[in-house]
């Protein structure tokens, strides 16, 4: 199928003025080259601050530059800088839980998963109370609080995983505050830790359960003890030494120990009116020596000049990053390449820049964007948000590639987070000249709106879309949705973050092709209009939008 005829056909059925941009395919064997290439041994798992970042950036600069792509980094390069702190815990000198009934040695990547972000030779956290904060949510707009005014300087929090009403049964009052099943930006980790670091905690810990977390414990201790933060100023560090998982049967036997009920403690977590408690005569003791350095990692950009209004662009991105090396599987390979997280986003990116140039030159500037850190908590899309190259309010759309289905051709296109912006339409008409129709992610509450290299840019009101082939089990032509399911489970229960993230023989990449062939006709289709997309009603990020709206025409 080439993006030309697609593009056509849109037009057509949509009565659309839809130019083809470009005579050549979406084609299934460049796509898996570029995988090839990228999750090779050559490239080291494509770590960030690494020998593997150097020769990713060479090879991608060079697949940009032959793309047809101009420099779209600051002073005309094709990098932006993002600088970075890289930590990693060495082996633990202490760890363990304190309790009235004795010590409770604790075992890294087994009872615990720690890391830090602070650039400390050593974290340490001496005897430290406990306290369980429920949900660690403080949502003054939803008539919620969990922290109660509660001193927790020196202190270590532990959470629970996902929103207050993630468990809620019908009738409770609880039940819809959060979004139902839906995650908020409120159960998600990374929210925790930043609230615990804002209420003065020492440490941060949260209780692991598979169904909140939308993942298995491997997921959990798939980083080894490495962290990544933007770097920061001293007065801006976070307050928490350490931060980090706590195992569901851990965290039961250690709050039984200072006679509390952890399953009844999630209940009563379920009420506005719950109170911090403190897990009496239980205290935290660590002293891990802990390797630190500054690294600068790149952002690539590139882009195609706007011929009418090059100040309005409209953004493609994935991200080059992967997890570099880590202990051996089964078969001895230590490279944890991400082929398809996020290789083949990099590569459908390629081949759309491809397109995009063979065709007339768009009206609006079309940015391409590979970016750096994302698996380390979005942080080169977040830095590049904070210090853009194009003005964030002219910003029409971002589109994001992160993961696609490799399970064959599917009668559906997942859509994630719906009800956010007039994107989904969109996406809902041009599926449909493909002969497809849009499904909702099939598990809202893991949150996958908020994980991916778009978020930062919702944050700050510019409308997103996510492709994201985990979100929800495709309706496969081959097999249906079971077969779309299994594939589902297969790849996130081995192979997510894992070394078996592997191009296969057994790729079928017809599906994924149409999902590329419908990202870039809607990319396509603002850059060569002058409509902006806008946030429903009821978005969390309608605001910061609406905000800037006079700065736009």
């Amino acid at each position: 199928m080439t993006i030309c005829k697609t593009l056509l056909s849109a037009a057509l059925l949509a009565s659309l003025p839809l130019p083809a941009i470009a005579q050549i395919a979406v084609d299934p064997a460049r796509l898996t080259d570029t995988v090839r290439t990228l999750a090779s041994d050559t490239f080291l798992g494509r770590a960030p601050g690494t020998p593997g970042e150097d020769r990713t950036l060479g090879y991608l600069i060079a697949r940009f530059a032959d793309a047809g792509l101009e420099p779209a980094g600051p002073d005309g390069s094709w990098v932006q800088k993002v600088p970075l702190l890289h930590t990693r815990l060495k082996t633990p000198a202490a760890l363990e839980f304190n309790t009235p009934k004795g010590a409770m040695p604790l075992v890294l990547s087994q009872d615990l998963y720690l890391s830090t972000i602070r650039p400390d030779d050593r974290a340490r956290i001496a005897n430290a109370p406990l306290v369980f904060i429920g949900y660690g949510v403080n949502a003054p707009e939803r008539g919620w609080d969990d922290f109660k005014g509660a001193d927790l300087k020196g202190k270590v929090v532990v959470f629970l995983i996902n929103d207050p009403d993630f468990e809620a049964q019908r009738g409770e009052a609880v039940a819809g505050k959060f979004g139902n099943r839906t995650m908020t930006y409120y159960g998600r980790w990374t929210y925790k830790f930043e609230e615990a670091a804002r209420q003065g905690a020492i440490g941060a810990l949260i209780v692991h359960d598979t169904p909140g977390a939308g993942y298995g414990w491997n997921v959990v201790i798939s980083p080894g003890g490495e962290n990544y933060d933007i770097a920061r100023k001293p007065a801006d560090l976070t307050s928490l030494a350490l931060q980090g998982w706590i195992s569901g049967e851990a965290a039961t036997g250690l709050f039984a120990s200072a006679g509390l009920d952890l399953a009844k403690l999630r209940t009563a977590a379920r009420s506005s009116k719950f109170r911090p408690v403190p897990l009496n005569g239980v205290t935290f003791n660590a002293d891990i020596p802990v390797d630190h350095e500054m690294v600068e990692s790149h952002n690539i950009l590139g882009r195609i000049p706007g011929a009418k209004r090059p100040d309005e662009a409209i953004m493609f991105g994935a991200h080059w990053d992967a997890y570099g090396a880590g202990k051996p599987d089964e078969l001895g390979r230590i490279y944890r390449a991400g082929a398809n997280d996020d290789a083949l986003g990099i590569a459908a990116i390629l081949d759309i820049a491809r397109a995009f140039k063979a065709g007339p030159a768009p009206e609006r500037t079309v940015m391409f964007a590979a970016w750096t850190a994302e698996e380390r908590g979005l942080l080169g899309s977040e830095y590049y948000a904070a210090n853009p190259v194009q003005s964030l309010d002219k910003t029409v759309a971002v589109l994001d590639i992160d993961i696609l289905q490799t399970a064959g051709a599917a009668h559906d296109v997942v859509l994630v987070g719906k009800g956010q912006n007039s994107l989904e339409d969109d996406m809902a008409r041009i599926a449909a000249t493909q002969g497809r129709r849009v499904t909702p992610e099939g598990l809202p509450e893991r949150g996958l709106f908020y994980r991916a290299d778009h978020f930062p840019f919702a944050k700050r009101g510019v409308p997103v879309m996510l492709l994201m082939g985990i979100a929800g089990a495709s309706d496969l032509k081959v097999g249906g949705v079971a077969a779309g399911q299994a594939w589902i489970d297969a790849y996130t229960g081995k192979c997510y973050h894992q070394a078996c993230d592997q191009w296969g023989a057994d790729w079928n990449l017809d599906g994924a092709v149409e999902d590329i062939t419908l990202i870039g006709t809607i990319g396509h289709e603002l850059a060569n209009s002058s409509a902006w997309p806008v946030w429903k009603a009821g978005s969390e990020f309608k605001v910061a939008r609406d905000a800037s709206k006079a700065r736009r025409p």
